[in-house]
């Protein structure tokens, strides 16, 4: 069978509400997830724990995502159900694939940055250790729903209609930028933002993941998998 073009699928309503909410998601809610979880601690009269306001973030995310894309995501679950030995096929290759780069992507990135680790893969260590079951299911499931919708549905999906190139490197570098900014900022330390580095190759192999099968569902269980094994190796 051929290969499926992704089909873009986006409503105009779902380019202008998700170029909105994906601003939104990239620079404004890092910056107020500290605030709003004092906010919401003084209004309840109790200390919210990081493992509580984790999951409340990111099911806010996925019910937000889910609405909005309701189109997109519709689209992308007919197409997988039209081949879902495709979109499993191209999920196990890209795992393949991904662990097979990533690993000389993250040596150079190394090279390059003098740091004792990637602090965004720290701090995920850190919530699997004090609640593993619920960092898990966001893991797997939750963050990679949303950041798939956004990433490639949205961004990659959007501009893959004018230039294939441009999709790739700005879905990409704009993944690359949201494991990595908030850290580079709160440490005032630009030297930090070349950890983008080592996730420049995952953001290539779930675009083309999207692109090869045609529906967001391959990339989501790409990237569901591939936070599984890495969150499972890291309690080894």
């Amino acid at each position: 069978m051929a290969r499926k073009r992704p089909s873009g699928g986006l409503t105009n309503l779902e380019r202008f509400g998700g170029a909105i909410f994906f601003v939104f998601y990239l620079l404004l809610l890092p910056l107020m997830a500290g605030p709003a979880r004092r906010l919401a601690g003084e209004l309840l009269g109790r200390r919210i724990s990081g493992e509580l306001y984790g999951a409340v973030y990111y099911y806010g995310l996925f019910a937000v995502t889910a609405i909005l894309f309701h189109h997109l995501l519709g689209t992308s679950t007919r197409r997988f159900l039209d081949d879902p030995g495709l979109a499993v096929k191209t999920a196990a290759i890209g795992l393949v694939a991904h662990y097979g780069l990533t690993d000389l992507a993250a040596r150079l990135g190394s090279v390059f940055v003098n740091r004792p680790g990637n602090l965004n893969d720290s701090a995920i260590s850190a919530r699997t250790g004090s609640a593993p079951h619920m960092t898990l299911l966001i893991l797997v499931f939750l963050a990679p729903f949303v950041e798939e919708t956004l990433f490639r549905g949205l961004v990659f999906g959007g501009l893959r209609e004018r230039s294939r190139l441009l999709a790739y490197a700005v879905s990409c570098g704009l993944f690359a930028l949201v494991h990595v900014w908030q850290f580079a900022v709160a440490g005032r330390d630009l030297a930090y933002f070349l950890w983008m580095v080592p996730y420049l190759i995952p953001g290539l192999v779930l675009a083309w993941a999207y692109e090869h099968a045609g529906t967001l569902w391959a990339s989501i269980a790409l990237h569901g998998g591939v936070n599984a094994l890495s969150a499972l190796a890291g309690r080894m």
